[in-house]
C-alpha cells in the first residue's frame, strides 16, 4: 500500500501527538516558517525551517541557536514538533507578529537554579529536552494565546498570567495555572 505524502505527514505528526485538525493544518503547508524574538538576547530570527517535505537542517540549527539557554549558551536541538505546534499558534493568532521567547531550551543547570527561586519549576521540565517554550504575541491576548495551544490538544499548556506567557510543550496532554 502506497501513502501519499499528506498521508504520510498526518499519520507521522498524529503518532507524536498532534490533533487530526493540527496534523492537517501543517499538511497543507507547503512550507513552515517561524519569526521569533528571544527577549533574553535580544536575538530575533525568521526561518523557513520545513519545505519540499522535509525539516531544513541549517534553520532548525539556526533556529536551536536563538533558543539555547542564555544563561550558560549552552545549545541543544529543539523539537521539530514544538516548532511545529508554535508555527501553528502563529499562524492562527499573529500571522506577520513574531513570537515573543521567554524560555526555550534550558540546561539541566539553569533548570536547577531557577527551582530554587520558584516551586513553579518542574524537576524534570521538558525545557531541559528542547520540549517545551514560554511564549507570547504582541497584541494578541494571553488568554486567547492559551486557549488556541489548548484547542491544538498536543501536549501541556501552562497559563501565567502575572508573568505574561504562556507555557507550550509536546508532552503529554495537560493543563495548568501557574502565578
Amino acid at each position: 500500500m502506497r501513502l501519499s505524502r499528506r498521508s504520510l505527514i498526518c499519520s507521522t505528526l498524529g503518532a507524536v501527538g498532534f490533533s487530526p485538525w493540527a496534523s492537517a493544518a501543517l499538511a497543507a503547508r507547503s512550507a513552515r516558517s517561524l519569526s521569533i524574538l528571544n527577549l533574553h538576547t535580544g536575538e530575533s530570527l525568521a526561518a523557513t525551517y520545513w519545505e519540499a517535505g522535509a525539516y531544513v537542517p541549517d534553520a532548525l540549527a539556526a533556529l536551536n541557536h536563538v533558543l539555547r539557554d542564555f544563561r550558560t549558551g549552552e545549545v541543544q536541538p529543539i523539537a521539530p514538533g514544538l516548532l511545529d505546534m508554535v508555527t501553528l499558534l502563529q499562524g492562527e493568532l499573529g500571522p506577520g507578529r513574531t513570537v515573543q521567547v521567554i524560555s526555550g531550551y534550558r540546561s539541566p543547570i539553569t533548570n536547577a537554579a531557577l527551582r530554587t527561586r520558584s516551586g513553579g519549576v518542574a524537576s524534570q521540565s521538558l525545557h531541559m529536552k528542547g520540549e517545551a517554550m514560554d511564549i507570547r504575541l504582541a497584541g494578541v491576548q494571553l488568554s486567547d494565546l492559551r486557549d488556541a495551544a489548548l484547542a491544538l490538544r498536543v501536549g501541556g499548556v501552562g497559563f501565567y498570567p502575572r508573568s505574561n506567557f504562556v507555557h507550550v510543550d509536546v508532552g503529554r496532554v495537560r493543563r495548568w495555572q501557574g502565578a
